[in-house]
């Protein structure tokens, strides 16, 4: 089944302990009660459910959790916001913890000795905001290649480390109603996940989308939808779309993430492993974006019970905790010590861990600006993707909106 050429060791040097205050009792908190805001939905809810109540017991208090649908979370917590009505632990998508924390709405972690000390520096740097730590990832994910062994095998290719390797295997793999490559170049903040560890690896930058780097990285996805390798629906298709095509074997790659896992098992008969997604050049490290949802502590005024919700974000993010986590939702454990002991457990997990250690967060650069640049980045490789501009015009375009 998978087999990576990528050493698990490579995580180590990235990652090499936690330094979170402990789960003990909370003496001394005059709290009774927590509430937990989250936008998971079953069955992960359930298991969220179970650590929350695990962690509220340990401190010494009952907690209560809502979920709001994913969709809503953000104008929610700024209406609660502006209510004064914030709960004592709220759970954001990391590209969102900026925007939240400059609104004044969270409390650095650190009050809570929380340092983030031990986490991969993507995990850290999604949870900054103007240099304090305001939210931790558990655990965290991001995209790789898989590709059909049955197909590469036949083929007698080995998977590719270049870009060159890669458009050259697409090319070999394209038969008849099968691409070689498929990836998820839809018009939406899904397409700007999916170029990114493209851009970023060959050096591309989203302050700037109007550079040599970045075309040349939109230049590799043009070269193959024009010459057939990958079809021309992929500015239609989000990452469910690449799955099917995937599992229905009319592509032999694709970009994805571990959260596929279960649907992938579901498909006894194809066989497929995955590597990190390759860069220009062989000796090129990935650089992808990060996924993964971060805890945080809201500035409620109380601080006895902020104080106790601290612990409660630390408990979440204990290495017990992140081994739950990451295991009942297709993520990669933050720290290095949980991480290995997973992709030991799942060596499925080894090139997402890879990818994970030199991952980046999608807003440490840009912060709340960050919508703005994703947004003209999938604009230009639309531009591109359907002809109606080359790669260097259409991010010039796109960079002039």
């Amino acid at each position: 089944m998978w087999k990576s050429r990528i050493a698990v060791a490579a995580i180590t040097t990235v990652v090499v302990g936690v330094a979170l205050v402990g789960c003990s009792s909370s003496a001394g908190s005059s709290s009774t009660s927590l509430t937990v805001e989250d936008y998971y939905s079953a069955p992960q809810s359930s298991v969220m459910d179970g650590i929350y109540q695990a962690c509220g017991a340990q401190n010494g208090v009952t907690v209560t959790s809502t979920h709001v649908p994913a969709a809503g979370l953000i104008a929610k917590v700024l209406q609660q916001s502006s209510s004064k009505t914030l709960p004592d632990v709220l759970m954001l998508d990391n590209p969102e913890v900026q925007q939240i924390a400059a609104s004044g709405a969270l409390s650095p972690l650190a009050d809570y000795g929380i340092t983030g000390e031990g986490f991969a520096p993507g995990v850290v740097s999604a949870g900054t905001y103007n240099g304090k730590l305001y939210g931790l990832a558990p655990g965290v994910n991001s995209i790789a290649l898989f590709y059909n062994t049955d197909l590469f095998t036949a083929a007698g290719l080995t998977p590719p480390t270049t870009w060159d390797e890669l458009k050259a295997d697409a090319t070999k793999l394209t038969s008849g109603d099968q691409y070689g490559f498929a990836f998820s170049g839809i018009n939406t903040f899904e397409g700007t996940w999916q170029f990114l560890p493209f851009m970023w690896t060959n050096g591309g930058d989203e302050k700037d989308i109007a550079t040599p780097q970045t075309a040349q990285a939109l230049q590799l996805l043009v070269d193959m939808v024009d010459n057939g390798s990958a079809s021309k629906s992929v500015v239609n298709w989000s990452q469910n779309d690449v799955l099917d095509q995937f599992t229905a074997g009319k592509t032999a790659m694709m970009v994805n993430g571990p959260w596929q896992f279960p649907a992938l098992a579901k498909f006894t008969n194809l066989h497929w492993a995955s590597v990190p997604i390759p860069g220009k050049l062989a000796t090129d490290k990935p650089v992808a974006p990060l996924g993964g949802e971060t805890f945080n502590v809201p500035n409620t005024g109380n601080k006895d019970t902020m104080a106790t919700a601290g612990k409660i974000v630390a408990c979440i993010n204990s290495d017990e905790n992140q081994a739950t986590i990451a295991k009942s939702a297709g993520l990669i454990p933050s720290t290095l010590t949980v991480a290995t002991k997973a992709v030991a457990e799942n060596p499925l997990l080894a090139s997402f861990a890879t990818t994970v250690a030199t991952a980046r967060a999608r807003t440490g650069e840009l912060g709340a600006d960050w919508p703005a640049a994703a947004t003209r980045i999938y604009t230009a490789e639309q531009l591109a993707l359907t002809g109606k501009a080359t790669p260097t015009d259409a991010l010039a375009q796109a960079q002039n909106q």
